[in-house]
């Protein structure tokens, strides 16, 4: 993927941030810690109706670490809620070993859970993890979902080291619970005793590794038959996927009602900006325009940012895909043409596309567009600008405060043990060659896409979300329209949504406020 350089592309598919800052322990509400000595259960309940996982061969034990109470206001709603942390032991079959170790937020009536009556068998559970791979959860836990958050400020020039952590409103743990899943590697999830981590690194092992905690999970909790949902981002978008067919092609499928992808990542082969794919500039260009709208390159003209980006769209398959296609036998008049036009869209000089025979790729341009004032614009999120340093995304500056704010979080409010040990942000894949992504040969296929197309047709109840940031120059809006157009999937039970902001646009108030509202949608079950 030569558009990218190494260390920016682990960053994408990590979902970029890190950990977490500064809660007081009394901000939570009521809060009873319930600690003690861990709770180990096996996780072989409930009835042969989601059959022995994903293989008959898979197996699982899990035991609770911890375990806290607190009460939130999330959608205008007071709900008292549960924090677990529990350990799953799981055995692949013919595969590796390993201790999952997630956190659970879990609402139920007063006196419910581990000393009450049992949870409720149908209340909604959504799935959570973030890309790599592989990455823990933290992002779309701390930024987004958790019921508390980091608050990115507004201003992209403010001191990260200000930002507070707040209630998190927003959240939907008044209609679901939440459930965040760290693979083996990440966070506290480790590889058993003689196993190597290096044995989780591939597309379907890695899938299945989730595929088997979301059974042992609700075999745990007694949600067999609970509306469950998954919500991947980055890289975490092709888990996801194929998580979704392999469950759906269990001898007795599970439930699964929803997936939200974020940031889409499973046409990456088709659309990704090697310097010959002619597709992958057709799909940048509306995120391209959105950005040079966004630094003020482009002129409105009385157009609202909508309007334009429609005008976007029918210019990149009506004109500017045929021009490219052309490539050196474009006629002089026409490539000024579409040039002059790409100016005007873009906010770069005509001359420039004109040199590079209009294949301007989305890092050329995040390096070019404010070059007269010496800033390159972020890949994250390319409403940031910053001096070039090499190595650095300028969408990165917050990175270091995410980490201080859960190490804290975790620590002085949920009261999570030291015994867990190190929480671990980095991903363990140093290359993206050292991941199995399921084919080796050039003449084969990566069809992510139609892993979900088959999950979809086997279950026919399964609805879809996409939502992508306008400005996340990683996984772009044409590339998420371009798979929606080039799937199969339903038409019917798959939705778009887009956001302000980059790849984890919920840094944005509004843009948080709005993808809450659309996984509630997804979550309430579908009018009739």
């Amino acid at each position: 993927m030569p558009e990218i350089s190494p260390r920016l592309l682990k960053i994408w598919l990590r979902a970029l941030p890190v950990m977490f800052a500064g809660i007081a322990a009394g901000s939570s509400g009521a809060f009873a810690q319930i600690s003690g000595a861990p709770i180990e259960r096996a996780a072989r309940t409930a009835g042969a109706e989601a059959a022995d996982a994903a293989s008959p061969a898979d197996s699982s034990v899990f035991r609770v670490e911890h375990e806290s109470r607190h009460q939130g206001v999330f959608h205008g709603q007071t709900v008292a809620y549960r924090a677990v942390v529990e350990r799953f032991s799981l055995q692949l079959d013919r595969g590796p070993a390993g201790d999952v170790v997630a956190t659970s937020y879990i609402a139920s009536p007063t006196g419910s859970g581990r000393h009450g009556r049992p949870e409720p068998s149908d209340r909604p559970v959504i799935f959570l993890f973030n890309g790599g791979p592989i990455s823990p959860s933290v992002y779309l836990h701390m930024l987004a979902f958790g019921p508390k958050r980091l608050a990115v400020a507004a201003d992209l020039t403010a001191d990260p080291k200000t930002f507070p952590v707040v209630d998190n409103t927003e959240t939907v743990l008044d209609q679901a619970d939440l459930v965040f899943y760290d693979p083996v590697g990440t966070g506290f999830s480790r590889p058993a005793s003689g196993n190597r981590v290096e044995a989780f690194f591939s597309v379907e092992r890695d899938a299945r590794e989730l595929t088997q905690f979301v059974l042992a999970w609700s075999r745990a909790h007694g949600r067999l038959n609970a509306p469950k949902f998954l919500f991947g981002e980055s890289y975490g978008t092709i888990r996801a996927a194929v998580a979704a067919r392999q469950l759906a092609e269990l001898p007795t499928p599970v439930r699964l009602d929803g997936v939200f992808l974020m940031g889409q990542a499973l046409n990456i082969i088709e659309t990704v900006g090697r310097p010959a794919n002619v597709m992958s500039y057709v799909v940048s260009l509306p995120t391209l325009a959105a950005l040079g709208w966004y630094h003020g390159k482009v002129a409105p003209q009385g157009r609202s940012f909508e309007a334009f980006l429609d005008e976007v769209r029918q210019f990149s398959t009506r004109e500017y895909l045929p021009a490219l296609l052309q490539g050196s036998l474009i006629e002089p008049a026409d490539l000024h043409r579409v040039a002059s036009r790409l100016e005007a869209l873009t906010g770069l000089p005509a001359a420039r596309f004109e040199q590079l025979g209009l294949r301007v790729s989305k890092p050329r341009y995040r390096q070019e567009l404010l070059a007269d004032r010496g800033l390159v614009l972020g890949a994250n999120d390319g409403r940031y600008a910053a001096a070039a340093k090499p190595g650095q995304d300028p969408s990165g500056v917050y990175l270091p405060r995410i980490s201080e704010a859960f190490d804290q979080y975790r620590r002085r409010t949920l009261g999570v043990p030291e015994r867990l040990g190190t929480y671990v942000v980095d991903s363990p894949v140093d290359s993206l060659d050292a991941w199995n992504w399921g084919n080796t040969q050039p003449f084969g296929d990566w069809a992510y896409m139609e892993d979900l197309r088959v999950a979809m047709q086997k279950l026919p109840g399964l609805r879809l979300v996409i939502g992508t940031g306008y400005h996340d120059t990683l996984t772009t809006v044409g590339a998420a329209e371009q798979a929606l157009a080039q799937s199969g999937w339903p038409r019917d039970r798959v939705s778009m949504r887009y956001y302000q902001g980059g790849h984890m646009a919920y840094t944005i108030d509004a843009s948080l406020a709005a993808l809450m509202n659309d996984v509630r949608a997804l979550v309430a079950p579908p009018s009739r």
